[in-house]
Parts: C-alpha cells; structure tokens; sequence
C-alpha cells in the first residue's frame, strides 16, 4: 500500500541514529537511516546479529529514542515526544511479538489473550480473546494451557495478544526464532497475512535468510547502516 499526500506513512526515518555511551567507547549501533514505511506493508529488516535490527525496532516501537535525526510514526515525531504519549501509542497504537513467548503458564491460551484487554474499555473481554484466537487459528485450543500447545501454537497465541487493542502496527523482534522450520513457516504466513487481508503494518526483524527472500520488501542492515538503497514505499523488491 502507498501512502498519498493526505495520508501520512506510518513511519518516516529522516537521518535516524542511535548511539549507546561517548568518547572513544561510543557504539553507533544504527546510523543515519533513511526509510519511509507505509500504511498496510509487510517489511522484512534483516541482518547479521549485530547490524542494529534490534534497535532498530526499538526505535519504531517508541521503547528507546534516537540519539540524532527525527522519527515520526504517523505524522508525529516520537523522538521528542513526552512519556505520556509515547506510552498512549505502545499500548494503542503497537503491537509487540517477541522470540520468547512469554505466555503465562497457568492461564489458558484465551485468558492469556484477556490478560492483554484488561487496560481496555472492552466491555465483554472473553468475546475478544476468542475473536483474536480465531483470527490466529487457535479457536479450538482456547481452553488448553501453554504446556498442553506446541512452540508454533504459543506464538499465536502470543500474536493474538499483540493484536488485542487493534493495533496499526505489528513489531515481530525474530519471531520464528524458537521455533522449527514447519511452525516457522506457518508463523510467517499468519503475519504475511495481517498486513495483507487485515491491513496491519508489520515489522519482522530476522536473520533467517528464508524469511528474507519471500518478502515483498526487505531493509537489510550492517554494521548499522543500510547495506543497500531501501525501495520506496510501495515499491517491491526481489530479494
């Protein structure tokens, strides 16, 4: 999807850097990006470990700031914005999809989706997590707990939980990490398919050269800096 002249992207990185420490001790681990990210694309950053993937993803989810340049998320710049509103737009705005599943082991897979719409004004909250657990393929497991599901199970219900306030944006920081090659696979396409039946914006941040080359458009990192001219919104890559 494209972004129009009304329509600002759900991301644009102007000169974004983040350095950690100063002197001759200074790590720069991302350095003067330029991207822009559309509203309803599936964007795949990969690089070695090391490259600035994860902080990168750090950056667009407003939980650490760049050290120079300016990034807005949707229009606004959330390089200087205040706690409050970076903290609105977490937890509106963003959802978070980690390798570790993080899932409570004595909850069931719905009452770990509910976990996540007690801060919400959802009046029936138990309607919602089965809603969100079908969404993700699992409405039939709601009632079994973490230990009774497989790697690939968790994490959907880990994506249901991301999913729980609507979010714009979708950040999956190696989300297939834990899991085989089968299960990753199906994660990847559940993801492949938020962005384009669903019309969430998704980030999936990898070194698995496999999620790479079957996504529609990749920015890859090294050392910190874009290895080679990220396509403009809208444009598709082959790589």
């Amino acid at each position: 999807m494209t972004t129009t002249d009304t329509t600002p992207a759900v991301y644009e990185l102007r000169g974004v850097s983040r350095s950690y420490g100063s002197g001759t001790t200074a790590v720069n681990a991302v350095n003067n990006l330029e991207l822009t990210i559309g509203a309803g694309e599936y964007t795949v950053i990969a690089g070695p470990s090391g490259s600035g993937k994860t902080t990168l993803l750090q950056l667009l989810g407003g939980l650490d700031r760049p050290t120079a340049g300016e990034l807005l998320f949707e229009g606004r710049d959330i390089a200087h914005a205040g706690e409050g509103e970076l903290t609105a737009i977490r937890r509106t705005k963003i959802g978070f999809v980690f390798q570790q599943f993080n899932l409570i082991p004595t909850l069931t897979a719905r009452q770990n989706v509910e976990v996540a719409l007690a801060p919400t004004k959802i009046a029936n909250r138990t309607a919602r997590a089965q809603e969100l657990l079908e969404t993700v393929g699992l409405g039939a497991r709601a009632e079994h707990l973490p230990s009774q599901m497989s790697g690939g199970e968790q994490q959907r219900v880990a994506i249901a939980r991301a999913l729980a306030n609507h979010p714009d944006v979708l950040l999956a920081d190696e989300p297939t990490g834990n899991l085989d090659s089968a299960s990753g696979a199906e994660i990847v396409t559940l993801l492949r398919n938020l962005a384009d039946e669903k019309g969430h914006t998704v980030l999936v941040i990898t070194h698995d050269p496999a999620i790479a080359a079957g996504a529609p458009r990749v920015i890859r990192l090294r050392d910190g800096k874009l290895e080679e001219p990220a396509p403009a919104d809208g444009e598709e890559t082959n790589s």
